[in-house]
């Protein structure tokens, strides 16, 4: 093995944090740091890679490895790992390279057998003690390692609880955890068939291969998917001597975050429980106490831990998650890591830590998530509609939320796909819940704190989340939860106020969110960073107004055809479509010219000075007809049943005949975009002489107008040319030659299709700007039909790793990425003036923005409500990649 891979923690560092995970990293620097950290070894993710290599099995020569620093670890602490008389005991974690809170795998007190056990009794004096961190060991082990689900040991606690008439776990007698054991013991016999193991290293290596198979269980590969972490990280496992919190009165365990991990603000906050082990607290097992009360009751426990705080963020620049345990009055540090905070929370740090000197504006812009951006336009109640506050908790996660209660995890992913909004609610949710809590709106639980699992997994995912809400009392078997007299039962509508902590009976109305103070600043920063532009897609001038409010620099698509399915424009675009000859379609026209014009009008006022980019009517004319069928079963009701009139039978045989014209055996690459202007020119020169006639009239209003006239669909230069020469005659017409000047209007092209792309020379002659309408060029480039291909195949291909993602959510930089690459590069060749942006989806999405930041794209075009997080991910394109280099030409076209 030409690698060490078992590295004790005052032998590794921060720079080593792909080979030792996050946690390994952090605990090396913490033990250098001279801060009291129970020693340990970490075992590397090199180690970990080779484990699935080899068939999920630790090699022989690894584990020499492994007990060679096990025998280091036994001289440091001075016990004996497996001792009758002075047991070591260590803890087996999991430790990814990127956070992955509460996914994989925890073993504590493993080294406890019947033989170790009354070793640990007879050291501690304290056999109630022992015999707890025995059956704690049990149930971990019988669950991580052997597969056991958790209920039936949770079960078996419940019934000695009740015997002993015990209401928390500290409350239950030594000889009640000895009845236990035996109890565990026979469950763990009649579940697996083997006896649970007495030989210590036998537990050693069979946790140790448990915590590694942990990176591939299912909801470790669900939150990788989502926050797109990369497999092939692969998790290290860090093994580490055990101290204990659960020993008696004092002693201790928590988690404490050096700054609010809901608000940012920066006061000391966290929570602890007296008597009891770290799992309890994460786990919300029992509710725990706020941190401020260990001042009164271990006040120089508080201040060691308060100042190794302080030390840990300054060292790290960033607010600080620890986990702590005290044992007979004496402080220990478990880990730290870059604690988890919503967005708001982490734009106030951020901005606050560049006011303290410590970040730079880059550096804070850089370390902003803009997946979690999302949250920041969460929205709140709308206070006068509240009037049944069901319960109260803690706010564990910003946001308000409507949905149909649920109670399983598995049943919130079932009413989610069938189209209903949930709200999940569990006692404390577990790392299995992760799919369910995926699948709500938002999260209630009626145990746990601040730092539970579901606080910590539902503030990542920006979901509204209450905690802790004791008063309420949830009956899984009857599928409901009580407060006092009153029952909610499962499907009933609840509404949770992350913000407060309230759990409100009904659906109530919601308000949009608003841009805070932190936000404003951040994305002030952003822009003076980047360098790509970004627009908004925006269809009417509501949308434009939001887009413009949130920081858009123009509109990089506007969609047409959106405008003509309001109920009084569908009729006469009806009428237009189902007109026998040209003289009455240019009749039905004329009516809709007026239309557009008052849209466009109030867009361009929206956008005064800005760019406005129209994309002219892109579908097919059959989408704003009647479906086929249905009008097929309305003609059989007419004939016979003998229902209505003449007149409607005559109306419904004309739409018929007139569907059936028009339907295309594959109707998006038919008669569509240009190819409809066309062979229906007069439909596209409407549109053209709207937007110069609102133009005009803006002109004339003092409003700055940039129209910017995409013609869609072109798989031919010559098709851009035809459009072209329209456009600038009906410019010309309607604005003459003075208000042209007012008016400097472009005329480009959505390169959809892949022989665009790879014709882009010749297409670039007719063409001031290349929008990339990377949906339909995805669909084209793939040769997918998004909406089969989503709901039929493609979630196999990612979750088998044919595709690294969905390529309609991320930019597949390969095959589209290389087709907008060439287009660029060959296109900038004839006109190096060519502006050159993307609209579709991709726009609001960081891996794409970054690719189109890369290739020296002018802009990208997203929802309205995306452009923060675009404006951020472009500054962190840039401050990644730097300036785009020059464009490479490709001369093989």
């Amino acid at each position: 093995m030409t690698q060490k891979q078992v590295v004790p923690f005052q032998e590794g560092n921060a720079s080593m944090k792909a080979l030792l995970g996050g946690k390994g990293a952090n605990l090396a620097e913490m033990t250098r740091a001279g801060l009291p950290v129970p020693p340990g070894f970490t075992i590397t993710t090199e180690a970990c890679l080779a484990f699935f290599k080899v068939g999920n099995r630790i090699s022989e020569e690894l584990f020499e490895q492994i007990a060679t620093a096990l025998k280091q670890l036994e001289s440091q602490k001075g016990q004996i790992f497996g001792d009758a008389n002075n047991p070591l005991l260590v803890s087996i974690r999991s430790g990814s390279v990127s956070s992955m809170p509460g996914m994989m795998d925890t073993i504590l007190n493993l080294g406890l057998n019947d033989i170790t056990v009354l070793g640990l009794a007879a050291l501690t004096r304290n056999e109630k003690f022992a015999y707890d961190c025995y059956r704690r060991l049990m149930q971990m082990f019988g669950n991580v390692v052997l597969g056991i689900e958790s209920y039936h040991f949770e079960q078996l606690l419940h019934c000695l609880k009740e015997k002993e008439g015990a209401l928390q776990d500290h409350d239950v007698t030594a000889a009640g955890w000895k009845d236990l054991i035996e109890d565990y013991k026979k469950c763990i016999l009649a579940k697996t068939g083997q006896s649970f193991p007495q030989h210590v290293y036998e537990q050693l290596r069979m946790a140790i291969e448990a915590v590694f198979k942990s990176w591939n269980n299912q909801r470790a590969q669900i939150y990788r998917k989502i926050n797109r972490i990369p497999d092939e990280q692969g998790t290290a496992v860090n093994v580490q001597s055990m101290v204990f919190g659960n020993m008696g009165g004092n002693c201790g365990t928590g988690v404490v975050f050096t700054r609010n991990p809901s608000t940012g603000e920066n006061t000391f906050f966290g929570e602890y429980l007296i008597n009891a082990q770290g799992e309890d607290v994460v786990a919300g097992i029992r509710t725990p106490l706020a941190i401020a009360a260990l001042k009164n009751e271990m006040p120089l426990i508080y201040e060691q831990l308060f100042q190794a705080s302080k030390q840990l963020e300054k060292q790290y620049k960033d607010m600080q998650d620890i986990e702590f345990t005290v044992e007979n009055n004496k402080l220990y540090l478990l880990q730290t890591r870059n604690g988890k905070r919503n967005a708001q929370a982490a734009l106030k740090i951020a901005v606050d830590l560049v006011h303290e000197g410590v970040l730079s504006k880059q550096e804070a812009v850089g370390r902003i998530e803009v997946s979690h951006l999302d949250q920041l336009l969460h929205r709140g109640i709308d206070e006068d509609a509240v009037k049944d506050v069901l319960a109260k908790g803690l706010p564990a996660s910003p946001g308000a939320a409507v949905g149909q209660l649920v109670f399983s995890a598995d049943t919130a992913v079932e009413w989610s796909r069938a189209g209903k909004t949930v709200i999940l609610a569990r006692m404390e949710t577990t790392p299995e819940d992760i799919h369910g809590v995926i699948a709500s709106e938002g999260v209630l639980t009626s145990r746990g704190g601040m730092t539970s699992h579901a606080a910590v997994v539902a503030r990542g995912m920006g979901k509204p989340c209450v905690c802790g809400c004791e008063d309420i009392r949830i009956v899984l078997d009857e599928k409901q939860m009580m407060v006092g007299n009153k029952i909610v039962k499962e499907g009933d509508w609840i509404t949770l106020d992350g913000a407060t902590g309230r759990v409100i009976i009904g659906d109530m109305p919601l308000h949009e969110a608003r841009m805070t103070n932190e936000l404003l600043v951040m994305l002030k920063w952003a822009d003076e960073i980047r360098t790509l532009k970004v627009f908004a897609n925006a269809d009417n001038p509501h949308d434009a107004g939001i887009a413009r409010q949130l920081g858009a620099e123009g509109i990089g698509l506007c969609r047409t055809e959106h405008m003509f399915f309001s109920s009084a424009r569908l009729p006469v675009v009806q009428q237009m479509i189902l007109a026998e000859d040209k003289e009455e379609r240019l009749k039905a026209l004329a009516q809709l010219l007026p239309m557009q014009q008052s849209d466009f009008e109030e867009i361009f006022n929206e956008m005064d000075g800005l760019p406005v980019t129209i994309r002219l009517l892109d579908p097919p004319l059959h989408e704003f007809l009647p479906n086929l069928e249905d009008l097929q079963r309305r003609q059989a009701q007419l004939m016979y049943d003998k229902e209505g009139s003449d007149e409607e039978r005559d109306e419904v045989a004309h739409l018929l005949r007139k569907v059936q014209a028009l339907h295309e055996a594959n109707p998006m690459l038919g008669q569509r975009g240009c190819r409809l202007g066309i062979v229906y020119p007069e439909i596209y020169e409407m549109q053209i002489e709207a937007i110069f006639r609102a133009a005009s009239g803006c002109i004339e209003n003092g409003i700055s107008v940039h129209p910017e006239i995409m013609i869609p669909l072109v798989s031919h230069a010559s098709e851009l040319k035809i459009f072209r020469e329209l456009v600038e005659l009906v410019a010309m017409q309607v604005l003459g030659k003075e208000k042209l000047r007012e008016c400097p209007y472009k005329v480009g092209t959505m390169i959809e299709v892949p022989r665009a792309a790879l014709t882009a020379r010749q297409v670039a002659a007719h063409a001031d700007f290349f929008s990339f309408g990377t949906n339909d060029l995805t669909q084209m480039t793939f040769g997918y039909s998004r909406d089969d291909a989503e709901g039929k195949f493609l979630t196999h291909y990612v979750d088998q790793k044919l595709l690294p993602h969905n390529p309609f959510q991320v930019l597949d930089t390969e095959g589209v990425g290389q087709l907008i690459d060439l287009a660029v590069n060959v296109g900038r060749v004839v006109k190096p003036s060519l502006k050159t942006g993307i609209c579709g989806e991709h726009g609001g999405d960081k891996e794409s923005i970054f690719f189109c930041h890369t290739i020296g794209l002018d802009y990208v075009s997203c929802s309205p409500y995306r452009i923060p997080l675009a404006r951020i991910a472009a500054a962190q394109a840039f401050i990644e990649h730097g300036v785009p280099s020059e464009c490479k030409v490709t001369n093989a076209i």
